[in-house]
């Protein structure tokens, strides 16, 4: 069986976590003995998060003063291959020294034209007082909203609609390499206005569960994995009444007010795979990857005919 399995932020830093290469090794380690068992019985591909390395990285750009800060795309690219590294260099700690590893940076198009670009909504970077994000919109150009007491920046989250390096990605697993790729929701791209066939990067984040699922569709997943640090999907999530959803439709799901800032796009991201291949998506806890696959933990999202024979064989 052929698994994506998109890795939440978790996987590499933990709340409240200094943003040390140590500590992150440390969390990607714990990460491969969950998707090394997995590993050793499937054809696995792996996405990963990127949100606090971007930050990091932009806030070490900003200290020296002599040159601009490198745009987002740049600090995505350099973060899939930060990242890519660690995971594949546990991950082969983890596994038969003969399985072969590939991280391939991975531009993802996106629309000049989309929406998302006069509406920026995703959160990037540190908390500023007022004084200081006035100075920063009016010095960069740069879009603040609320976040708690302080502003942040924002920056557009568009569509994901192609990925450019699809077809070595597929080589690759056709030839049963393990590959990293899409982290942090890929490198955004966009075709630039009058200049035929020149791409660029673009000042925008893509939702990584989006991308990965288009991922896991253009790679023929069986089975489409979001690990978070929760055991699934939750109704009435912080309160007494919560309680875990076990397999559901996504027309269940897509029935269900869900926040767009926490599980609102995973529960989007899995309900697209399952109407777009009738197979099933999957969101849970990293530690319960072994059961989430076999649809005894986490959240199973699955075609309507497929859940009314499991209930038949209850």
């Amino acid at each position: 069986m052929r698994i994506l399995v998109a890795l939440g932020g978790n996987a590499l830093l933990r709340r409240g976590e200094p943003m040390t290469a140590d500590v992150q090794r440390a969390n990607v380690r714990t990460a491969a003995l969950a998707l090394a068992p997995v590993a050793a019985r499937h054809q696995l591909v792996v996405s990963h998060g990127n949100g606090p390395q971007v930050g990091l990285l932009a806030l070490q750009a900003a200290a020296y003063a002599d040159v601009e800060p490198y745009p987002l795309d740049v600090l995505g690219a350099q973060t899939e291959g930060m990242i890519g590294y660690l995971i594949e260099q546990e991950l082969g700690n983890a596994l038969p020294p003969e399985l072969p590893f590939a991280t391939l940076l991975t531009m993802v198009e996106v629309d000049a034209a989309d929406p998302a670009f006069q509406d920026p909504t995703k959160f990037v970077g540190p908390l500023y007082d007022d004084d200081t994000a006035a100075g920063l919109a009016a010095a960069k150009g740069w879009a603040f909203k609320r976040d708690g007491d302080n502003l942040r920046r924002v920056v557009p989250s568009p569509q994901p609609k192609r990925i450019f390096e699809i077809r070595p990605i597929r080589w690759l697993l056709d030839r049963g390499v393990l590959v990293v790729c899409a982290g942090g929701g890929g490198i955004p791209t966009t075709w630039l206005p009058g200049r035929e066939r020149t791409l660029g990067g673009v000042e925008a984040v893509i939702d990584k569960d989006l991308a990965s699922e288009l991922l896991a569709r253009e790679v023929g997943a069986d089975l489409f994995v979001m690990a978070t640090d929760v055991p699934g999907v939750f109704l009435d999530w912080g309160t007494p009444d919560q309680r875990q959803l076990g397999h559901v439709t996504p027309e269940e799901l897509r029935a269900l007010p869900f926040a767009a800032g926490s599980m609102g796009p995973k529960v989007d991201a899995a309900a697209r795979f399952v109407e777009a291949t009738g197979r099933r998506a999957a969101i849970g806890a990293l530690a319960d990857l072994g059961r989430i696959v076999e649809g005894t933990a986490g959240t199973t999202v699955e075609p309507a005919a497929d859940r009314a024979l499991a209930k038949e064989e209850r």
